[in-house]
């Protein structure tokens, strides 16, 4: 999924994305300047910075990554091996840098999107032992990336955001086993979310001046038609179990949750507590278990978790600090889920699903 952590780091970037003076990738440095912070339990307030994105493969494997805070952000990434979270040595640009979404196949094979702060794409992999940059591609304005995707070694979806012309454009790449290539998409809008489920199926959701959903068939990216609330609209999240099951999610002044059935996108009605609620993440694990989360900006209550089982969606009680946002969420079966953010105060937020209640 896909966080918004980010927005604040961003605002250091724009500049220098429209002024196109972009510097391509350097070698990544591990650890930043002065006296590292050790590595250890990462869930609560333990650590100062926020998490954007969550993934997770089994009861025993999950990374949640975002950055680390601080005057130069620095990108983190966190692992829970089954008893608890620790914090796992990550590649750090010269500069800093922030990541913004994370997939996963295997505890041998995971990805992890973002931006470095000189403008340029920032991926990093994990290999089963430790996690390293690989070298991605960057328009000539520069791009961040929000959101990935993975199926196996040889097939993997980055998306984001880039300029075009002044305006913002859709940024898409591919790994094929060896590199990551630019593809051709949509020109217009950006891409906060991406999901697949093999080589020949895979969604992208964003937005355009409404809402925006492009699919890949195997040969090429294709917009698809999408209900659209109006105006302003814009999907954030999206997840797919099947080439007949998948969800985007967002929001315009109320929460938006759209399913695809095989044959087109359809509106589905959703909770949607306050005036503003909007939801930024979704994941599924099956046809009748699916969590999306986002904000609902009320008093008391400022994070918002909603569930599918089959029938409808439901609102379902959730931690919520003050001032907390939730901005990631990874599922992998009816009793296990994930939902990643930061609390108020600055620090990285972890919720998790036990089948009865988060905690």
């Amino acid at each position: 999924m896909h966080g918004h952590i980010a927005r604040s780091v961003r605002l250091m970037v724009v500049p220098i994305l429209l002024g196109g003076a972009v510097v391509g990738g350097g070698a990544p440095v591990m650890a930043s300047a002065g006296r590292p912070e050790p590595l250890g339990a990462a869930a609560g307030l333990t650590i100062r910075g926020g998490l954007s994105g969550v993934a997770a493969t089994s009861a025993r494997n999950a990374w949640a990554v975002g950055n680390a805070g601080g005057t130069s952000p620095k990108p983190l990434i966190v692992h829970w091996n089954g008893t608890r979270w620790k914090r796992v040595a990550t590649p750090s640009p010269a500069g800093g840098g922030f990541l913004e979404g994370v997939a996963a196949t295997s505890t041998r094979n995971a990805w992890a999107v973002g931006q470095a702060h000189d403008g340029s794409t920032l991926i990093l992999h994990w290999n089963g032992t430790a996690w390293k940059r690989v070298h991605s591609p960057t328009p000539a304005l520069g791009g961040f990336l929000e959101g990935v995707a993975v199926t196996s070694g040889s097939n993997a979806w980055a998306v984001g955001t880039t300029l075009t012309g002044g305006t913002a454009g859709g940024l898409i790449e591919h790994w094929n086993g060896t590199s990551w290539k630019l593809v051709t998409s949509p020109p217009s809008g950006g891409f906060p979310s991406v999901a697949a489920t093999s080589a020949r199926n895979a969604w992208a959701a964003g937005f355009g001046g409404k809402t925006l959903i492009v699919h890949w068939n195997g040969t090429a990216w294709k917009q698809v038609h999408t209900p659209s609330p109006g105006t302003g609209a814009l999907l954030q999240g999206v997840a797919a179990t099947s080439a007949r099951n998948a969800w985007a999610v967002g929001g315009n002044r109320h929460t938006l949750i759209e399913r695809w059935n095989g044959t087109a996108w359809k509106r589905v009605s959703s909770p949607s507590p306050a005036a503003g609620a909007v939801l930024v993440a979704v994941a599924a694990s099956a046809a009748r278990n699916a969590w999306a989360i986002g904000s609902s900006f009320s008093k008391g209550s400022p994070t918002l978790i909603e569930h599918w089982k089959g029938t409808a969606w439901k609102r379902v009680r959730s931690p919520s600090p003050t001032g907390a946002e939730l901005n990631g969420v990874a599922t992998t079966s009816a009793t296990s889920a994930w939902a990643v953010g930061r609390t108020g105060k600055g620090n990285t937020l972890i919720l998790h699903w036990n089948g009865k209640a988060w905690k």
